[in-house]
């Protein structure tokens, strides 16, 4: 038996309203393009609408010219979605609140996640979307998963209660170290001579 490998997320697909109410929110408000439209092929009567999120894959809504936008939270249950979350460059982030301001948009303010900032709001279906900014760039070679893997070994070992900067710090040190040779005998951390 063998696993079926997953190399990443696809595209997904979410079910909207009418096709203006996607356009005005994915484009106008996160800035996604707007890439193609097409029927959806397992139902004539909605249109499937692709918008890139910005790394090349894609985000899919279907939409249905009779559906009106209900800004009501979506269920939460288990097996629902309950957030989608959306990196963005730090100085986006850093205008973000400003931004969601500007257009009136209900959202949670900054929160501290130790390995990453966020802020939640609702899309005009009442999907709650997150903008997240990691606190760090992984060291070449690596991902943000590898970082933070490293992150949650060295939080563990010390009993420590969630990843925090210095969790980090630490794993991106030990993953250089890992990776990359070097000539000293001793790679210990030191002070400058005097």
């Amino acid at each position: 038996m063998h696993k079926l490998q997953s190399q990443g997320v696809h595209h997904i697909t979410l079910v909207g309203a009418d096709r203006q109410t996607s356009i005005d929110f994915w484009e106008g408000v996160l800035g996604m393009p707007f890439v193609f439209e097409q029927p959806n092929l397992d139902r004539a009567s909605e249109s499937h609408l692709y918008f890139d999120p910005g790394d090349g894959r894609l985000i899919t809504i279907f939409t249905e010219e009779s559906r009106k936008p209900d800004p009501e939270r979506t269920p939460t249950g288990i097996g629902c979605v309950h957030h989608i979350a959306f990196s963005v460059s730090r100085v986006t982030f850093l205008q973000a609140v400003a931004r969601l301001d500007e257009r009136k948009i209900d959202h949670s303010g900054v929160k501290d996640r130790g390995f990453m900032d966020s802020i939640y709001f609702k899309d005009p279906l009442g999907l709650l979307i997150e903008l997240a900014s990691y606190r760090f760039d992984p060291p070449a070679g690596f991902s943000h998963a590898d970082v933070l893997m490293t992150a949650h070994e060295i939080r563990v070992a010390r009993g420590d209660y969630n990843i925090a900067e210095v969790h980090l710090a630490d794993a991106i040190e030990a993953l250089v170290a890992r990776a990359r040779p070097s000539l000293s005998d001793e790679r210990g951390p030191k002070a400058p001579s005097s």
